[in-house]
Formats: C-alpha cells, structure tokens, sequence
C-alpha cells in the first residue's frame, strides 16, 4: 500500500520555479516582438492607403492636363523633378510638387495637402518624342519605433495626358 502525502516534493518545486523563470524571461521579448510587428503593419496600411489615395489625385489630375502646358522643375531647395506644373482644358492652373516632406496639390488658388510623409517625388518623360505620357513615382516614408523607418515606394508609369 502507498501512502500519499497532500504536499509537494522539493525537486517539483525547484521545477515549477524554473519554468516561471524561463517564461517570465521570455515574456518581454515576445510582447516587444509583437508590439514591433503591430506598429509596422499597421504603417504600412496606413502608407498604402496614403499612397494609393494621392496616386489616385495626381493621375486624376494629370489625365486633365493640356499637354503642351506641362512644365517639369524643381521648387526651391526640392529636389530635381519634384514639381509639374500644367493647365487644364477649363484654364485652370495646377501645381503638383514636393515641399520638405508635404506632397502639396494647388489648383487655382487652393491648396490642398496630399500626404506629410513624402520622402521622394518625381515626374518625368519617359519618351521625348510624346509629351503626353508622365510618369510619376513616390516614395512615402514613416517613423516605426527605434529611429527605424517603413518607406513604400509606388511608381505609376505612363499616366497619359488626354488633352
């Protein structure tokens, strides 16, 4: 006959003591990975939509440009080919260009906000012979944790001038 006794045995306690060791251990790490994963999906959802809608505008209006009125420059301090500047067949003026870090649309006298995360924008022919395909790339760019950053980089090739 065995006898058995409520209480527990020095080694299962010395046991026990060692698994609460090793999983409070890790705990930290596996939340701060997870936290880290979070934070860089939900940027780049939120620089995909960004992109997608500003791509969306800048093509929009592009589509309604008069061809023989689009100029490709640079603003002042902004890099080469950050700004394209054209009018519509309704003679409106419109300016698409970089300012720091803003992806600013004017049309007319409005000016309107695009995106505040613009890390590089250019416009450019791709054939000198048809000045009525542009293309345009941007790259948006959003701090993440640690000093690290997500960027998205998105190209439209070939957005056509339909004037």
């Amino acid at each position: 006959m065995v006898k058995r006794n409520g209480g527990l045995t020095l080694v299962e306690m010395l046991f026990t003591v060692a698994v609460i060791g090793i999983v409070a251990m890790a705990a930290p790490q596996v939340i701060t990975q997870m936290t880290k994963v979070f934070i860089l999906g939900r940027t780049k959802l939120q620089l995909q939509g960004e992109a997608r809608a500003a791509m969306y505008l800048v093509t929009r209006e592009l589509r309604q440009a008069e061809s023989n009125t689009i100029i490709i420059d640079q603003a002042a301090n902004q890099p080469y080919y950050s700004r394209i500047r054209f009018a519509k067949i309704q003679g409106t003026n419109v300016t698409i260009n970089q300012s720091g870090n803003t992806l600013q649309l004017t049309i007319g006298n409005d000016v309107s906000t695009l995106s505040k995360n613009l890390a590089f924008l250019s416009f450019t022919f791709p054939q000198s012979d048809d000045m009525t395909i542009v293309s345009v790339a941007l790259t948006l760019q959003q701090a993440i944790y640690n000093g690290s950053y997500k960027a998205l980089h998105m190209a439209s090739e070939r957005v056509r001038v339909m004037n």
